[in-house]
């Protein structure tokens, strides 16, 4: 392509004017956009995440009250047992021997205490007509007494002969799991031995013993005490050694009035309906109790709290002049997947849920409404005592 020489000057023109013009200046800096949650105060249960250890209902140690033989087993280990089911049979042929026996001296007695009963009657009459001293009347009476006495202790030898005989047959005294055996058929038991012969346990409804420490439970009765918190209603959930949530909730008995010396923790007992026998005696498990209603706390996104280099809680809120500030909390447990907290906030505050990595205090921001859930199921556990 060739430029006429009559076309350059005016070419030269054009661009001699576009080098003259002033550069345009860049658009102004927006401020960054930030995603805020809208404060509102509302009632959320205060829980402690506690470590506990199953201990069962009821526990009864098998053991033998009278000696001898064993003969028979009647129970399959690892079943469960009722009350008053037959366990263990004792070789009773000595025992009934000596059933017999006392029944025969119980009969001797009672045939000479009717002896004994006329010679007195007759003497009573005897001594009113002056035929008889009152010293044979008297004897006569003694004898009579001491006959008495006789049968009584013979008739009590005879029930003790018969208890021993009953207890030739060992039966469960409670409901429950029954373990392993100690013993086999052919075995030698002595009575009140140390060495139980089987263990049962009841399992439905479990114990579950907590460990908490002394000072937690101190703040959190003056907390009570003060009206910063309302009574909760003592229910515990469980997680079990698997991390799995255990699927039914129990109940808070009783709070230990002693604290271990060695600890300085007490110990809370919950009771736990156990159908399935999930829970075993042994088992570790986390508790999580609740122990009181924060009447006026907020919930805030894990996201929206932070820690500063003294590890307090803190937030961002944009204030009315749509400029980022800082405030601290006073966070008083998980709740959820986020946090609860009782102190530095008000209702309506906006706090920074996203964005917050891009600004600093006092800086402008562009707030817009965070869509994402606030809380989740009501599962708070304290940081802080």
């Amino acid at each position: 392509m060739h430029i006429t020489l009559r076309r350059l000057p005016a070419l030269a023109a054009v661009l001699l004017a576009a080098c003259s013009e002033p550069p345009s200046a860049p658009p102004p800096e927006q401020p960054p956009t930030v995603a805020v949650l809208t404060v509102r105060h509302e009632p959320v249960p205060l829980r402690a995440e506690l470590p506990g250890r199953v201990t069962a209902l009821r526990v009864a140690e098998i053991r033998p009250q009278v000696g001898g033989v064993i003969v028979r087993r009647y129970f399959e280990e690892g079943t469960d047992v009722q009350a008053g089911a037959l366990l263990y049979e004792i070789g009773s042929d000595s025992h009934a021997a000596r059933a017999e026996q006392a029944a025969a001296e119980l009969a001797i007695e009672q045939a000479a205490l009717v002896n004994l009963r006329i010679i007195a009657e007759r003497y009573r009459r005897l001594i009113e007509s002056k035929t008889v001293t009152q010293q044979d009347h008297d004897l006569a009476q003694a004898n009579h007494e001491q006959g008495l006495a006789r049968v009584k202790a013979r008739q009590a030898a005879l029930r003790t002969a018969q208890i021993d005989l009953q207890r030739t047959r060992i039966r469960a005294p409670i409901a429950g799991r029954i373990g392993r055996s100690a013993v086999t058929e052919g075995a030698l038991v002595a009575g009140e031995q140390a060495e139980a012969l089987a263990r049962i346990q009841q399992l439905d409804p479990i114990h579950v013993d907590i460990v908490q420490s002394s000072q937690q439970l101190t703040q959190l009765r003056r907390q009570l005490g003060s009206g910063a918190l309302q009574p909760g209603k003592a229910a515990v959930t469980l997680l079990l050694e698997d991390g799995q949530p255990y699927p039914h909730q129990g109940t808070l008995k009783f709070t230990e009035m002693n604290v271990d010396g060695a600890t300085g923790s007490v110990t809370l007992r919950a009771s736990f309906p156990n159908p399935a026998k999930l829970l075993v005696p042994g088992m570790y498990v986390r508790a999580s109790v609740e122990q009181g209603m924060q009447p006026d706390a907020v919930l805030l996104p894990r996201q929206a709290v932070r820690h500063n280099e003294r590890n307090e809680a803190t937030a961002w809120v944009v204030g009315r002049d749509g400029r980022i500030e800082q405030r601290a909390l006073d966070v008083i447990g998980s709740h959820g997947d986020g946090w609860a907290a009782r102190a530095g906030l008000k209702a309506g505050d906006k706090v920074v849920v996203e964005g917050g990595s891009k600004v600093a205090p006092g800086a402008a921001v562009t707030a817009v409404e965070w869509q994402g859930r606030t809380a989740a199921a009501p599962a708070a556990r304290p940081v802080k005592g």
